[in-house]
């Protein structure tokens, strides 16, 4: 079972994913996560690029009221694929992902925030923070 932290780690990388289809971000971003889930085989990292091409693909072919639907499918597609990914990986592999994952979703938000995208959708109390040491304060209503 993974630590709480490895789990939103990969909930952020399937949102960075998918938000990013599409993009002038994705081709960087498509290009890292098949070398990344690929690991080194030839044959792995060009069925993910398929796999990453199908996402784009469903992305783009939503019509209009079915985009979010779209979105929220390919968010929980890609983190149960980095959740496997992690799951399978032993403590220093571990790592190793971990670090990849998280320069995915950092490199995602500044090439997403120049276009301005930012944030998430999130459907039922959630709530994902990523890293070490976060300190995050919301504030609702009047007076904010």
């Amino acid at each position: 079972m993974l630590a709480e932290a490895l789990v939103a780690l990969a909930a952020a990388s399937g949102t960075a994913v998918a938000q990013a289809a599409g993009t002038d971000a994705w081709d960087t971003l498509r290009q890292q996560v098949a070398r990344l889930l690929g690991r080194g085989s030839p044959e792995r990292e060009r069925a993910e690029l398929e796999r990453l091409d199908r996402t784009a693909a469903a992305v783009e072919a939503a019509g209009e009221g079915e985009t979010e639907r779209v979105l929220v499918g390919q968010e929980a597609s890609w983190r149960t694929r980095f959740e496997t990914k992690l799951e399978d990986a032993d403590d220093t592999e571990r790592q190793e992902i971990a670090t990849a994952l998280r320069e995915l979703v950092e490199q995602a938000r500044h090439s997403l925030a120049a276009r301005g995208v930012s944030g998430n959708t999130f459907h039922g109390p959630t709530a994902v923070q990523v890293g070490d040491h976060n300190r995050q304060d919301n504030h609702f209503g009047a007076g904010t």
